[in-house]
C-alpha cells in the first residue's frame, strides 16, 4: 500500500559537485531522499494547486502489466518492399502495440479512434500504413493536422525519413513562415499536407489550398488541439474535404469534446485504446522543496551536476520562460527558450540546439510538452507546477522514453 505521506527531496545546503539520492520507489513512483543544494534567501511565488493531487493520482494510475506481445509483423501487412525495407533501416523491428492493432484497420479504409500514451509510436502507426496508401495510388492526398508548428515539422521530418528514396511528396503550411513560399510549393501537388489549422485556414480562404481531393484526414493530438481552441477550425476544414474519407483521430485522452468530434466526423470507426499505466516504470518522479529560498538559485545548482545532462525545464508563461533562460544565461550557462512569441525560425533553432546537445537544457511552455520526440532527455524540470494533472503527465513524459530511463522534478513551496 502507497504511504500517502508526500515524499520529498529536500534542498538544502549547498552542492554544485554532485547529487545524492535517497532510496528510491522504482515502476514511475515517487521518491524520498535528500540532497543539498544552495541555501540563498528568496521567496517564490506559492503554486496554484497542491502538487499531492498530482502525486498521489499519478501512483494510483500505475499498474504493473505484462507488456503483450504484437500479434504481426511488419511483414504481415503485406507492405510494399521498399517501405519495408526502410522500416527495417530505421531498426523497427516490430510493431508496438499501437501500431500493432492500428496499422491492419487503417489499411482496410477503415476510420479510426487511437488512444494510447506519449512515446508509444503512434506517429509510425498512422504514417506507414498511409505511405502505403500512396504508394499504391500516387494520386493519394492526406491531409495531417496537428496543434503546434513542432509537431507539425516533427511529423514531416518522420515522413521524410521513412520516405528516402521514394516518389512521396508533402508540404508543411504553419505559422511563424512566410506563406508566399508555402503558396508557391501549393503550385505543385503534394501527397501529404500537414498543418495548424490557422495557417491551413488561411490557404484555404486564399484559394491558395484545395481540399476536395483529399479522401484521408488525420487529426493528432486531438484532445490538446480541442483544448487550444481549434474546435471552429477543424469544423471548417472538415467541410472542405471530400464527404467520401477515412478520418483518423489520435488523441491521449477521451474526453467529452473528442466524443463530440468522433460523432460528427467519423464513421463507424473502430476505436484502439492501448493507454495502460499513465506514467511509465522508466520515470522517476520527485518533489523539490524550495520554500525560502531562492528557486532560481535552486534550478541552477541542479543544472551544475553532472547528471543533469539534457533538461527540459517547464514555466507556464512567456514572460517567466523567457526570463528565466536569459538569467541562467547570463549564469555561464548553455540555455535555450521556446515559446509562443518566438519567431519561428527562432523556435526552429532553439530545438536544433538541444536536440543536437549544443546546450544543456530548454526552458519552455507547455508548446513543447505534447508529442515532441527529442532523444535522451535526461531531466524534465517542472519549474512551475502545470495547470492540470493531463498537463503533468504530458510534460514528464518528455523524458524516459522507450527503452530509456529518466527523471521528473517539481519545484514546490
Amino acid at each position: 500500500m502507497y504511504n500517502q505521506r508526500t515524499p520529498v527531496w529536500w534542498a538544502h545546503g549547498k552542492s554544485t559537485q554532485h547529487t545524492r539520492f535517497g532510496h528510491s520507489k522504482r515502476g514511475g513512483r515517487f521518491r524520498g531522499g535528500r540532497s543539498q543544494f544552495a541555501t540563498r534567501k528568496g521567496r517564490s511565488k506559492s503554486p496554484k494547486l497542491d502538487i499531492s493531487s498530482f502525486i498521489n493520482k499519478t501512483v494510483a494510475s500505475y499498474v504493473s502489466e505484462e507488456v503483450s506481445m504484437p500479434e504481426h509483423s511488419f511483414a504481415d501487412f503485406e507492405l510494399n518492399s521498399t517501405l519495408l525495407y526502410s522500416i527495417e533501416q530505421k531498426g523497427y523491428t516490430q510493431p508496438t502495440p499501437i501500431q500493432d492493432k492500428t496499422i491492419p484497420s487503417i489499411l482496410q479504409g477503415k476510420d479510426v479512434v487511437g488512444l494510447s500514451n506519449t512515446g508509444t509510436g503512434k506517429t509510425a502507426a498512422f504514417l506507414i500504413p498511409l505511405i502505403e496508401k500512396v504508394l499504391q495510388n500516387p494520386h493519394e492526398q492526406i491531409l495531417v493536422v496537428l496543434p503546434t508548428r513542432e509537431l507539425a515539422l516533427q511529423i514531416e521530418q518522420e515522413l521524410q525519413r521513412i520516405t528516402k528514396h521514394m516518389r512521396v511528396y508533402s508540404i508543411t503550411c504553419i505559422g511563424g513562415e512566410h506563406i508566399r513560399i508555402q503558396i508557391r510549393k501549393l503550385r505543385y501537388k503534394s501527397n501529404f499536407i500537414i498543418g495548424t489549422p490557422g495557417r491551413l485556414i488561411d490557404l484555404v480562404k486564399r484559394g491558395t489550398l484545395i481540399l476536395n481531393g483529399v479522401h484521408i484526414v488525420v487529426l493528432d493530438e486531438a484532445d490538446r488541439m480541442l483544448d487550444m481552441g481549434f474546435v471552429n477550425d477543424i469544423r471548417l476544414l472538415m467541410t472542405h474535404v471530400s464527404e467520401e474519407r477515412q478520418t483518423l483521430c489520435f488523441s491521449a485522452t477521451m474526453s467529452k469534446k473528442i466524443e463530440v468530434l468522433i460523432n460528427d466526423f467519423l464513421k463507424n470507426p473502430s476505436t484502439i485504446s492501448v493507454k495502460t499505466a499513465e506514467t511509465p516504470e522508466s520515470i522517476e518522479q520527485d518533489i523539490v522543496r524550495v520554500r525560502g529560498l531562492n528557486k532560481v538559485d535552486v534550478l541552477h545548482d541542479l543544472l551544475q551536476n553532472n547528471e543533469f545532462k539534457k533538461v527540459l525545464v517547464f514555466g507556464r508563461t512567456k514572460r517567466g520562460v523567457e526570463n528565466l533562460s536569459r538569467t541562467l544565461t547570463r549564469r555561464g550557462l548553455k540555455v535555450e527558450s521556446i515559446h509562443s512569441d518566438k519567431t519561428q525560425a527562432q523556435r526552429k533553432r532553439a530545438l536544433l540546439n538541444f536536440k543536437k546537445n549544443r546546450v544543456q537544457a530548454l526552458v519552455a511552455t507547455d508548446v513543447a510538452a505534447r508529442g515532441l520526440h527529442i532523444d535522451d532527455v535526461t531531466h524534465v524540470i517542472n519549474y512551475e507546477i502545470p495547470e492540470t494533472y493531463d498537463d503533468y503527465i504530458n510534460r514528464i513524459g518528455r523524458t524516459g522514453r522507450g527503452t530509456q530511463r529518466g527523471k521528473a522534478l517539481t519545484f514546490v513551496d
